[in-house]
């Protein structure tokens, strides 16, 4: 973690996305995957949100997308950004950016993903500029 960067916290582990967590530990991104309609999803769920079907498996994804929307937290100490990444795949993830300068953040910026460990041991996906 940098000077830069606040510490960041998680949104919670339970049964339905702990593979999730691992394969974060792991350093992987991960995301569902729907058997019956073909598009993947995040946030990490049994049930597609797109179809509704039961039928989704684990997919890593590539770890590389584009920035949809983010906002920097100026007043904050140290200050820090968020964003909406559009994954390659498709899904749009909410995220932390990270080793970035926060004035040259733009919407459509190629980024990547890195792993950072967050305020209680576990290990988060963030991403930062490719």
């Amino acid at each position: 973690m940098t000077d830069t960067q606040a510490s960041i916290a998680h949104p919670g582990v339970n049964p339905e996305t702990q593979a999730y967590w691992d394969a974060a530990a792991a350093g992987r991104l991960l995301v569902r995957h729907c058997t019956s309609c073909g598009k993947d999803h995040f946030y990490p769920r049994a049930a597609c949100p797109h179809c509704r079907s039961a039928a989704t498996e684990w997919k890593e994804a590539r770890g590389s997308g584009t920035i949809y929307s983010y906002s920097v937290m100026r007043r904050a100490s140290p200050p820090f950004a968020v964003a909406y990444v559009t994954l390659d795949e498709g899904p749009t993830m909410f995220t932390n950016m990270v080793e970035c300068d926060l004035d040259t953040l733009a919407i459509g910026q190629a980024v990547e993903v890195t792993f950072v460990p967050a305020n209680d041991g576990l290990v988060l996906p963030v991403f930062r500029p490719r």
